[in-house]
C-alpha cells in the first residue's frame, strides 16, 4: 500500500479536544488524534488502564470526542469482542469497535484475550500504541522493552532479554490484515487505519510510539527519534493480507539501499546509556539479518 493521503486532502474533522492530559511531545498524542481522524464519529473505543487513560482524563472530563469503554488491563481483547456482539445484537454493525492499548496491555497482561479475539475470528480492530514500557506506572519494563534498556525494574545493565515481537505473535492467528506504523509518520499511520477499518474480521495495527520522558530525550524531538528507529531499521513499516508481508512507505524506499548505523538511534536516547560495544554489534546484525529476509518477500 502506497500512501494515499496528503496534508493538502487529510480530513480537518477532529476527535480528539485539543487539551489533554499526554505529557510534553507525547508520540501517543499523535497517534491518538490520527488515528480518530481515519475512524471516524462511528467508533467505539475499548481502552484498559494504561498512558491513554491518563490522556483522555478522569471523569467528568474526556479528551476524546467519541464513546469509550474503561476495561480491566487483561480483558481488552474480550470487551471489544462484547462490544461487537451487542452493536450485532442491535443491528449496528457498521460501528468500528476498536480496542486502543498500550504494549504492556497488548503484549504482556492483555494477549490471551487479544489471541482468543483473533482465534475467534472477532470483528474488531486492535491498535497498540507502543511505547516500549509501562510508562504510566513508572518506566517499569515490558516484554516490547528492548534489550539493553534501563528501565526502573533493569537499573544496572538494562534488559537482558530481546524485544517481544507481538506483530508476529498476531500475525500467527492467521488474521485478515495487520500493519505496524510509527507515530513520526502520521500520514501512513491514517491510511493503515483506515484501510483496516474497511475490512471484516480481526485487524491489527502495532504502532512504534516514542515517549519523552521515558526514553530520555527532549520533547521536541518526538519525530526524529521516531523517525531514526525507521530509517535505522531497528523498526520496519509493513502490512500482512493473506499472511503476505510487504514494505511499506519509508522502508519501502529503503530496501537496497545503507540504512543508518543502529548506533545513532541509540546515542539519541538516555535510556541506552548502558549498551555495550558488544551487545551495539549483535543488535546491528539482528538488523541486518532482518533486512535480509524482508529483502527475500518482496
Amino acid at each position: 500500500m502506497e500512501n494515499k493521503t496528503s496534508i493538502l486532502n487529510l480530513t480537518e474533522d477532529e476527535f480528539v479536544h485539543p487539551g489533554n492530559r499526554a505529557c510534553a511531545g507525547c508520540g501517543l498524542g499523535i497517534v491518538y488524534r490520527t488515528a480518530l481522524k481515519a475512524l471516524g464519529k462511528n467508533t467505539i473505543l475499548v481502552v484498559p488502564p494504561s498512558c491513554l487513560t491518563v490522556l483522555q482524563g478522569l471523569y467528568p472530563i474526556a479528551a476524546a470526542k467519541l464513546p469509550c469503554l474503561n476495561v480491566t488491563f487483561a480483558s481488552t481483547g474480550a470487551a471489544a469482542t462484547g462490544v461487537r456482539a451487542a452493536m450485532r445484537s442491535l443491528k449496528k454493525n457498521d460501528v468500528n469497535v476498536v480496542a486502543f492499548a498500550g504494549d504492556g496491555g497488548t503484549g504482556d497482561i492483555g494477549i490471551q484475550a487479544l489471541s482468543g479475539a483473533c482465534e475467534r475470528g472477532d470483528d474488531i480492530l486492535y491498535i497498540c500504541y507502543d511505547n516500549e514500557a509501562y510508562m504510566n506506572t513508572g518506566v517499569q519494563r515490558s516484554g516490547t522493552t528492548p534489550q539493553g534498556v534501563v528501565t526502573t525494574t533493569t537499573p544496572i545493565t538494562g534488559k537482558l532479554q530481546s524485544k517481544k515481537d507481538v506483530p508476529s505473535i498476531v500475525a500467527a492467528h492467521k488474521i485478515p490484515y495487520l500493519a505496524t506504523a510509527s507515530a513520526a509518520y502520521p500520514l501512513d499511520l491514517y491510511d493503515k487505519v483506515k484501510k483496516a477499518a474497511s475490512i471484516k474480521g480481526p485487524r491489527y495495527i502495532h504502532v512504534h510510539t516514542p515517549c519523552p520522558p521515558g526514553w530520555g530525550f527532549e520533547p521536541r524531538y518526538t519525530i526524529k527519534v521516531g523517525k531514526l528507529a525507521v530509517e535505522t531499521g531497528l523498526f520496519a513499516l509493513y502490512e500482512m493480507e493473506n499472511s503476505q508481508l510487504r514494505l511499506t512507505g519509508p522502508s519501502k524506499k529503503m530496501l537496497g539501499k545503507p540504512r543508518l548505523p543502529v548506533t545513532d538511534y541509540f546515542k539519541s536516547q538516555h535510556r541506552f546509556y548502558s549498551l555495550g560495544n558488544d551487545l551495539i554489534n549483535d543488535l546491528q546484525a539482528q538488523v541486518d539479518h532482518a533486512w535480509d529476509a524482508y529483502v527475500i518477500h518482496q
